[in-house]
């Protein structure tokens, strides 16, 4: 018998229960199944026009810029503004998302698409939201070869897109929406809940823009 096992045992006889306590192990995958909501502020809880608006607004005053598109297809041409703004190469990298490779990236004829994880040489990267958070300004992007990981901390600029419909109000309605979509027991490695661009106040409580990740973040709103 392990430590673990003899501390266990010990807690149980106090308790009087057992391991084969069917009644305690029922009534703890209901729970599990059932997972209770709380609390929820009010601040999120609004609908339509004033649900973009009040993520755009959340997220601009985390230092985000945000960009509203009509449809899907000014997306390369916005990616290309934003880089000729910042006096920017005309290279992005991004992942295998079905949503941004259906875009007319060759449209832009000297814009650059690199696909796979992003390297160190990387300037730039461009990822495709799972959801986003109107309560926060915050978007959710799960990990994976559609949008990689490192495509969130390596380049200097990063840019997302999100589709206005997958703005939720509050984090608890896209946490929601994840565990419908992959399932139990088949959830991604990890969520990034990104609020802005990287910062630190941890040295002299100087702000510090890039810290851990891209110094500037730039988001396109899909409006149609």
């Amino acid at each position: 018998m392990s430590g673990r096992e003899a501390i266990l045992g010990k807690l149980r006889a106090a308790a009087s229960v057992s391991t084969d306590d069917g009644a305690r192990r029922e009534a703890v995958e209901k729970r599990l199944a059932k997972t209770p909501r709380g609390l929820i502020p009010a601040r999120g809880q609004v609908e339509g026009k004033e649900r973009i608006a009040l993520f755009c607004r959340m997220a601009e005053a985390v230092t985000a810029t945000v960009e509203r598109v009509k449809t899907a297809d000014d997306v390369p041409k916005s990616v290309t503004h934003y880089l000729r703004s910042k006096n920017l190469a005309p290279s992005v990298r991004m992942g295998d998302d079905r949503r941004l490779k259906r875009m007319d990236w060759a449209s832009q004829k000297s814009l650059e698409v690199k696909r796979g994880r992003a390297e160190p040489e990387d300037e730039v990267g461009v990822s495709h939201a799972f959801a986003a958070v109107a309560e926060t300004g915050t978007v959710a992007l799960p990990s994976g070869k559609d949008n990689p990981t490192t495509v969130n901390f390596v380049p200097d600029h990063h840019i997302i897109v999100i589709d206005a419909k997958d703005i939720a109000g509050d984090l608890e309605t896209v946490i929601s929406r994840l565990r419908r979509k992959y399932g139990r027991g088949d959830m991604p490695r990890l969520l990034n809940l990104i609020t802005g661009p990287s910062r630190s106040g941890d040295i002299e409580q100087t702000m510090l823009l890039g810290a851990h990740g891209p110094r500037a973040l730039h988001l396109i709103v899909v409006d149609g």
